[in-house]
C-alpha cells in the first residue's frame, strides 16, 4: 500500500500539480523601439553546464509574450535576480500580467534600469538590466539549434505547426530558448564571496517562488540562515590518480605533492580536472607540475584577481 495519494496532471502542472520551488528573475529584452521592457519568469535554468564551447540557460515561455516576441526578433536578453524583499516581489507580481503591453506597464515599473556592460564593451544596443539586481546574466538566443532560425515574431494567437523539440516555437502557445551566456555580472560583495570562500553569511537573499496556486495569489519564500553540510570526502590512492595523471598528456608530468592536491576530486571528475591542469601547463611553458602550480590552477578565479 502506497504512502501516497495520486494527483492529477493538468496544464501548468509545476503549479498546479506540485509544490516546485523555482527561481524568481526578471528578464528584460528589447522593444521595436528599442526601449527596454520587463518580464518575471521562474521557468529558466541552466542548459549547457561544461563540456561545450560555451554556456548556456533555458528559458520557457509563452510564445505571445512580450519576452518571447523580442527574444524571437532581436535574439537579445538579460536574466536579473531580485532579492527577497517584498517590494521586489510585490513589483514582479504587478509586471506578470499576461497581455499588458510595454508602453503601458513600463512608465509604472519601480525598478531601476542602467546600460548592459556588454553594449558598454561593444556598442551593440543589447536591453537595460536591473540596477538594484544581485546577479545578471546576459544572453543572446541560439537560434540555429534545432533549425529554429526561420522562427520569427509577430503570431499572439498561436502559432501553426510543425513546431521544434526543444529550441524556438515548441507548441501552439509556447516557446523555448536556449541562451548563450554572453557575461555573468555580480554585485562586488558577492562575487569577492565567490571568488575568495563563500561562508553562510554569503549567499544573497534571493526569493523562492512556488508559482500561481489559488487563483489569488503568487506564493514566494524569504531566505533563512543557510545551513552546511560537509562533502564526504572519498580519498582515492596516490597511485590510482597517478595512473590517470601519466596518461593524461604525452609530454606534461606531475609530482607526487601535485597529486596529492586532488586525491579528494570524485573518479568521474578526474580526467577533467586533469585536462585543466594540462591545459594551464601548456598556457603557461609548465612542463613538470608542481604543488605551486597546482595552488594557481586551483584558484578558480586567479585571471580575474589579477585583474
Amino acid at each position: 500500500m502506497s504512502s501516497f495519494e495520486n494527483l492529477r496532471i493538468v496544464d501548468n502542472f509545476y503549479q498546479t500539480s506540485l509544490f516546485f520551488p523555482m527561481p524568481t528573475v526578471v528578464i528584460s529584452t528589447l522593444c521595436e523601439d528599442g526601449s527596454t521592457t520587463l518580464g518575471p519568469y521562474s521557468l529558466v535554468q541552466p542548459y549547457y553546464v561544461a563540456g561545450k564551447d560555451y554556456y548556456a540557460m533555458l528559458l520557457s515561455c509563452r510564445n505571445s509574450s512580450n519576452t518571447a516576441q523580442n527574444i524571437l526578433r532581436t535574439g537579445k536578453c538579460a536574466i536579473s535576480f531580485v532579492d527577497d524583499k517584498p517590494k521586489a516581489f510585490k513589483e514582479c507580481v504587478k509586471l506578470s500580467w499576461p497581455g499588458d503591453k510595454p508602453e503601458d506597464k513600463m512608465p509604472k515599473c519601480q525598478f531601476r534600469l542602467e546600460k548592459s556592460m556588454v553594449e558598454e564593451e561593444t556598442g551593440e544596443k543589447r536591453p537595460m538590466v536591473l540596477t538594484d539586481a544581485i546577479q545578471v546574466i546576459e544572453c543572446t538566443w541560439v537560434r540555429e539549434l534545432d533549425h529554429a532560425e526561420n522562427d520569427q515574431p509577430g503570431e499572439l494567437n498561436g502559432y501553426e505547426p510543425p513546431y521544434h523539440d526543444f529550441n524556438g516555437i515548441t507548441s501552439k502557445f509556447g516557446a523555448h530558448f536556449i541562451l548563450k551566456i554572453d557575461k555573468i555580472l555580480m554585485k562586488k560583495k558577492y562575487r569577492d564571496a565567490i571568488i575568495n570562500g563563500v561562508k553562510a553569511k554569503d549567499f544573497p537573499a534571493l526569493p523562492v517562488d512556488y508559482g500561481y496556486r489559488d487563483s489569488k495569489n503568487f506564493w514566494f519564500h524569504r531566505k533563512t540562515r543557510m545551513r552546511a553540510e560537509l562533502l564526504p570526502m572519498r580519498q582515492a590512492s596516490l597511485e590510482s590518480v597517478r595512473y590517470a595523471a601519466d596518461r593524461a598528456d604525452d609530454t606534461i608530468r606531475f609530482t607526487d605533492e601535485a597529486l596529492k592536491t586532488i586525491l579528494n576530486v570524485p573518479r568521474v571528475f578526474l580526467p577533467l580536472v586533469l585536462k585543466g591542469c594540462v591545459d594551464w601547463a601548456k598556457e603557461n611553458g609548465v612542463e613538470l607540475i608542481d604543488e605551486t602550480h597546482m595552488k594557481i590552477i586551483n584558484d578558480k578565479r586567479s585571471k580575474e584577481k589579477n585583474k
